[in-house]
């Protein structure tokens, strides 16, 4: 009897190892399936960001095209530095000055066709126009305290021209170094000297606004000859139909040239590329135009998308000109 319980306490000895062994698989199955469960998850989650993170990074690193990245050029560019204040006062503006016969080319049998930004004064414009690969006379303003490096900016260019501010019809914020209709001829001299220490290279010189002091026979006169001693020629921006420099030029036994067409009184794109159509069309009627532009987004893009039309034309710059 002794030896038959014995045999019955080791099978139940037995059978609790299984049940135990049994469990303890059960609980290792269930924690790996558990833990294959929230890693599987997690591992979704952990693919899932590192995708978009790819995806934004992708986004940024994406080459912009050119149009974007010359806006963002000029997004640089403080507003009060590219307001244009040129007064437009009639629509004989539009029309370019007389002509009396085609001039003839030496150099080229094509037509040529010169364009002045006008304004300049910041590193973010210079960047913009030079960016187009194209020969664009920069005229650059005097500094100011909104465009205090404008001078620093044309030294580093082989050429360019400056765009002297002159008095205006209608109440116009006045920039630095403006000429005025009461200025004595020795007053005017000695802005124009400044002006040659601040621009060592100038040659050539616009007026920037003026409808006042150009449509003046005696201020243009006092200015014409200042800029004869200093070897500086002046090209009228023709912002008033009555302007004096034709008579004034004839008069000291100058060739006159002026502005035949601005490109961006209205800065829609499509009514400058109109305009620079329009240019064109001067230059190959007359063998010489002058467009008038300034460092505006639309005024950039409308020349770079017009490149295949200065084909007809040979782009120079305006010391190349006359």
């Amino acid at each position: 009897m002794a030896k038959r319980r014995k045999k019955v306490k080791s099978n139940s000895n037995y059978l609790s190892y299984i049940t135990w062994a049994l469990s303890l698989i059960v609980v290792v199955s269930s924690s790996l399936a558990i833990g294959y469960y929230f890693g599987y998850d997690d591992g979704q989650k952990n693919i899932t960001l590192n995708q978009q993170k790819k995806e934004k990074v992708s986004t940024k690193t994406q080459p912009k095209n050119i149009n974007d990245r010359l806006k963002d050029i000029l997004k640089q560019t403080p507003k009060n530095a590219i307001d244009a204040s040129h007064e437009y006062e009639d629509l004989s503006l539009e029309k370019p000055p007389l002509r009396t016969k085609k001039e003839s080319n030496t150099s080229s049998s094509k037509p040529k066709l010169a364009i002045i930004f006008d304004d300049v004064s910041v590193k973010s414009q210079v960047k913009a126009i030079k960016s187009l690969n194209l020969p664009l006379t920069m005229s650059f303003l005097p500094p100011s305290k909104s465009s205090p490096n404008s001078a620093k900016l044309a030294s580093k260019e082989d050429f360019y021209m400056v765009h002297l501010p002159m008095q205006a019809m209608g109440n116009i914020k006045e920039e630095p170094f403006t000429l005025r209709i009461q200025d004595s001829q020795s007053e005017i001299d000695d802005r124009v000297q400044k002006i040659k220490k601040l621009f060592p290279k100038v040659r050539y010189v616009n007026n920037h606004t003026g409808s006042k002091f150009t449509s003046n026979e005696i201020s243009v006169n006092k200015l014409i000859s200042v800029l004869n001693i200093h070897n500086i020629n002046f090209i009228d921006s023709r912002t008033t139909a009555d302007t004096m420099v034709p008579k004034v030029m004839k008069n000291f036994g100058l060739k006159y040239v002026a502005r035949d067409v601005f490109l961006d009184h209205n800065t829609d794109k499509a009514y400058i590329k109109k305009q620079i159509k329009k240019a064109i069309k001067i230059a190959n009627a007359h063998g010489t135009a002058i467009a008038i532009g300034h460092p505006h987004t639309n005024t950039i893009l409308a020349i770079r998308e017009s490149k295949a039309l200065f084909v007809d034309v040979e782009l120079v710059l305006i010391n190349k000109l006359y």
